[in-house]
């Protein structure tokens, strides 16, 4: 299978001045066509440094592709260091990457320098991409078996992100036209509510009864949940793709309601289908959500899905008391006698935003995020849900509810398992699969 290695230059990475986007872009497009990507790094700006690492990247695949370092001033170094570990004997230059200079500067009535027009001057052992988003092309070298017992290519784009993306075709096209390439296929099955640990346990006979040619990847995350992800190296045996199929349906059967979705799927991207919203409906069901402890983030994952407006009433972030009692109807007694962070408050507050913007589903939360504010009988990390359905036909609310304990000491971390178990809680009531 072809392998490639994915490197970026530059010291703003390595002090984490700056986040490397390019890398994963660059891995996600290589995967579509059939690369497999063996390695990620990122190098610092030294000359020494990055030809030898590029080199021993060169010996253990067969494509590298390189952002970054080629930006007009001294500091950046990669363009010298390439030119040393391809050999080159001088420069030469690209007239179709110095026209595009030339636009670009003149579109911004930019003066037109020395270094700017050096851009355009490559190491005479390269051929041009041209770039038509920036100043800098990308660079391809080419190295026979002779030099590392295998053909090896080296892609060296600009590190500004959208620049690396628009380049990132034509490279695709050139991978294509020079190495036979095996389909790569990744399939996800996404699951909440089971650590990690007892997950594995779970499927462990199923996982190790797994064919050697099919991988298996555990993706945990605070808003998701788990991601398990089936990957197939080699996918052109269309057995090997039943295959794939035929195992991912066994882990479903064996993992019951854990699982809620496939791909790319998040708990607030189902949303629709729970709450029977296809577009050409002629009645969608609506959703109104009352935060706490969340602070608005629950509303913020729900809103990141484009066309909730179809189905989202609203929110109403009540911090304080005052606030639950005042705006959502809480009854101040519940609070006095329970507590805001309790089932009855929970309760009350679902409730209480359903009638408020008359939706027919609505979800509360209320707990204590932390770092401070807790209790030995309420820690940090303590928060009750309740999620609630209006009956049309009658008018009557059903409320359940539950208790979520985050043993994390981040404050940001308990929010998102908070909001994502809020939305889990809905998802199980909607479908009538509550413990």
């Amino acid at each position: 299978m072809t392998t490639a290695s994915i490197c970026t230059i530059g010291d703003e990475i390595l002090i984490g001045q700056i986040v490397d986007t390019n890398s994963s872009k660059i891995s996600q497009a290589l995967n579509r066509i059939g690369v497999k990507v063996r390695y990620m790094l990122s190098i610092g700006d030294d000359r020494e440094e990055i030809i030898t690492k590029l080199d021993k990247c060169l010996q253990q695949t067969d494509i590298v592709i390189v952002t970054g370092g080629l930006g007009p001033t001294k500091d950046d170094i990669t363009k010298e260091a390439l030119a040393s570990l391809s050999g080159a004997t001088g420069y030469k230059e690209s007239p179709e990457q110095l026209a595009i200079v030339k636009r670009i500067l003149g579109a911004r009535h930019i003066e037109l320098l020395d270094i700017n027009m050096a851009q355009a001057q490559v190491p005479d052992s390269c051929e041009v991409i041209p770039n038509q988003l920036g100043t800098a092309p990308c660079m391809k070298f080419a190295f026979d078996e002779g030099r590392y017992g295998h053909s090896a290519v080296l892609y060296s784009l600009p590190g500004v992100p959208y620049e690396a993306e628009g380049l990132l075709e034509d490279i695709l096209k050139d991978i294509k036209k020079h190495f036979t390439l095996e389909r790569i296929i990744h399939k996800n099955i996404i699951t909440f509510g089971v650590p990690e640990s007892v997950l594995s346990k779970q499927i462990e006979a199923w996982e190790d009864a797994l064919p050697e040619w099919l991988h298996l990847a555990y993706l945990p995350n605070a808003t998701i949940g788990i991601r398990l992800r089936l990957s197939c190296y080699g996918a052109d045996d269309e057995s090997r793709v039943a295959r794939m199929d035929e195992e991912i349906e066994k882990l479903k059967e064996i993992l019951g309601t854990t699982v809620y979705g496939t791909g790319d799927d998040t708990l607030q991207s189902i949303l629709p289908r729970l709450l029977k919203c296809p577009p050409e409906a002629a009645y969608q069901e609506t959703i109104s959500v009352a935060e706490s402890c969340t602070g608005g983030h629950l509303s913020e994952l729900i809103t990141s899905t484009p066309g909730c407006s179809r189905y989202y009433n609203g929110s109403v972030t009540s911090y304080s008391n005052d606030v639950k009692i005042n705006v959502l109807g809480v009854n101040p007694e519940i609070i006095s006698n329970f507590g805001a962070v309790s089932r009855e408050c929970a309760e009350a507050m679902a409730r209480g935003v359903a009638n408020l913007m008359d939706s027919d589903y609505s979800i509360a939360t209320t707990g204590i995020a932390g770092p401070d504010g807790g209790s030995a009988e309420k820690p940090v990390g303590t928060c009750w849900i309740a999620a609630s359905h209006r009956d049309r036909s009658t008018g009557e609310i059903e409320v359940v509810s539950k208790k979520v304990l985050s043993m994390s000491a981040s404050r940001d971390v308990n929010i998102k398992r908070f909001a994502a178990n809020a939305l889990d809680l809905l998802r199980r009531f909607t479908e009538q699969q509550l413990f």
